[in-house]
């Protein structure tokens, strides 16, 4: 459970010492705005995107939905919203993110242990580098807007700063869902009613909640009932001021890494990065932090984490089947297949596949099954054909 509070807060109000006089407005903070540092995670590998994924060839490099690749639309996304970005990858992809976005700082984490010590590391960067600061976390492989755009992302980032900015709580932004879907984590905020008066009619414009709990990711029956029960899909994109973040983290399993951060040491903190366990910034540090906020977003958003969501954001024939752009697909008796591919590919009474040709490898899943291509990559990588 995250928070203790009753009731959503319109705009910026709060119970807790440290935030604005109740009604205030998050906006006008102490009169200054914030350096925006929009710190960029890019040092993921997406194996589910096998083979357009290799290990040398992360999610974020490639180009499924146009030219530009996934980082690279990220990094022009973020730089409309924030003064200075910052891309945390590892070191094997460094060369590569500075090809692609020569304009962007390039962060190499000291060795990747997952979201949680990854942004331990560029939290604590920006706030060595900035002093009066809001750092915006923003994955670097989702597609965020719809036919070439960006509807509503600027907004929702411009209140969750504010937020972040004047209340000191950790934003993490809700994705109002469109379906139940098992593949992502949803944000629960905390139940309305048992605050002041006013609380039932500030639901009707909120700005934020507090949240009460974060779930993993569901079955389908409970996913259903998130959706129906009004929880938020977690996108993983955050804000917050690195000062609150580096004091909710200075907990296990993070404080011996923050330790080693603040002795300065590049040897320490090699040491200590190497032997921490992979762990998620969810885990970490928001499911135990007290004071975590949401901020409702509606633009359109979506995690192209494996194969079969490609049929979500492609357009389809008659029968369902989608394709890349450079593809062609001519199909006889088939429904329903995603084909990625730059080639022709034919389809003879086959349905529900995903069907990937890429460089010299060919992979063929039943749509259901997309997940396991992870499992697959485990295989491969064992026996060094990854």
């Amino acid at each position: 459970m995250v928070g203790s509070d009753a009731g959503p807060v319109s705009g910026s109000g709060s119970d807790s010492g440290s935030d604005p006089d109740p009604g205030s407005d998050p906006d006008s903070g102490s009169g200054t705005d914030p350096t925006v540092v929009a710190v960029v995670l890019a040092g993921g590998t997406g194996s589910r995107l096998y083979p357009a994924s290799r290990s040398d060839r992360p999610k974020q490099f490639l180009s499924l939905l146009g030219e530009e690749s996934f980082l690279e639309r990220t990094v022009a996304r973020a730089r409309a919203v924030a003064d200075a970005v910052i891309v945390l990858t590892r070191e094997s992809y460094a060369a590569g993110v500075a090809e692609r976005v020569p304009d962007a700082e390039v962060l190499v984490e000291p060795a990747g242990r997952d979201t949680g010590p990854a942004l331990l590391y560029a939290t604590h960067q920006v706030a060595e580098r900035y002093d009066d600061a809001v750092a915006l976390v923003l994955p670097s492989d989702h597609l965020i807007g719809g036919g070439g755009g960006d509807e509503g992302f600027a907004p929702a980032i411009g209140r969750g700063v504010a937020v972040a900015a004047a209340t000191d709580r950790l934003v993490t932004f809700g994705v109002e869902p469109t379906r139940p879907e098992t593949g992502y984590g949803y944000i629960e905020a905390a139940e309305t009613g048992g605050g002041d008066g006013d609380a039932t009619e500030a639901m009707t414009d909120t700005e934020w909640y507090p949240v009460a709990s974060f779930h993993e990711k569901p079955d389908t029956e409970t996913a259903t009932s998130y959706v129906e029960a009004g929880h938020y899909w977690n996108a993983g994109l955050f804000a917050w001021r690195p000062e609150a973040f580096l004091a909710a983290a200075d907990t296990p399993p993070l404080a011996p890494l923050l330790d080693a951060l603040r002795t300065g040491d590049d040897a320490d903190v090699q040491a200590a990065f190497e032997s921490v366990d992979p762990v998620s910034v969810d885990y970490a540090v928001l499911e135990s932090a007290d004071d975590v906020a949401v901020v409702p977003a509606s633009f359109p958003w979506d995690d192209i984490g494996s194969w079969d969501a490609l049929d979500r954001v492609l357009d389809t024939d008659a029968d369902g089947n989608a394709v890349t752009e450079g593809g062609t697909l001519r199909a006889l008796d088939a429904a329903d297949n995603v084909v990625a591919a730059d080639t022709h590919v034919s389809l003879v009474g086959v349905d529900g596949l995903a069907v990937v040709a890429w460089d010299d490898r060919v992979l063929v899943v039943p749509k259901e099954r997309a997940q396991d291509v992870k499992r697959l990559v485990r295989r491969l990588e064992g026996c060094g054909e990854f």
